[in-house]
């Protein structure tokens, strides 16, 4: 492999954050509207301080065969799974706002989705689970390093638990490998037969 094609295969992987301080609510809302047609520009917001966030190939890859798989259960199980993407959610009141990786209502819509999932491909400048416990969202499920950790909401803030409270059927392990699976038709096959055995 030439530099050239070594460089441009390096610049692919490497995900690229920004952090800004002194950010006033007014101006993290005002940036969140004028980007919101750049959907890979993810956006999170903590009491003044503003990361901005460009995902890698890497990061998408790994949210989207989370959320296939994930959605692929909720079918095959009969589970009323809503999702929702990586939509903004805001709380003035908390100064906090982010966009999930993707996220998920269990039964019906509220204010804060029940699940989120974050992928952690390099380490993030902000604490997003201090947003997230701002926001009240139950469940956050953080794939980092080929694992998978639920972090549940407890009055004192999360508690890293063993099995989803919402969805306490599923199988993690096999969830886990299953995304390791290295191509996502594969992957989903796998998971399929699986839950059919």
């Amino acid at each position: 492999m030439n530099l050239e094609l070594a460089i441009a295969a390096q610049l692919q992987v490497q995900e690229q954050r920004f952090l800004l301080s002194g950010i006033t609510w007014e101006q993290y809302e005002t940036l969140r509207d004028l980007f919101d047609d750049r959907p890979s520009l993810k956006m999170f917001y903590l009491e003044g301080k503003l990361e901005l966030f460009m995902p890698s190939e890497d990061h998408e890859e790994i949210k989207t065969i989370l959320a296939r798989l994930l959605e692929l259960y909720a079918i095959e199980k009969n589970v009323r799974l809503y999702g929702y993407g990586s939509a903004t959610y805001r709380k003035p009141s908390e100064e906090r706002g982010l966009e999930p990786d993707e996220c998920y209502y269990i039964g019906s819509k509220k204010q804060f989705p029940d699940i989120a999932i974050e992928v952690v491909v390099t380490s993030g400048l902000l604490d997003k689970l201090s947003i997230y416990q701002g926001l009240g969202v139950g469940e956050v499920w953080v794939w980092q390093d080929g694992q998978l950790f639920i972090q549940r909401l407890r009055e004192s803030g999360y508690e890293q638990i063993s099995r989803s409270e919402f969805l306490p059927e599923l199988d993690l392990d096999l969830l886990v490998r299953c995304v390791l699976i290295p191509d996502q038709h594969d992957a989903a096959i796998a998971f399929r037969d699986a839950l059919r055995s």
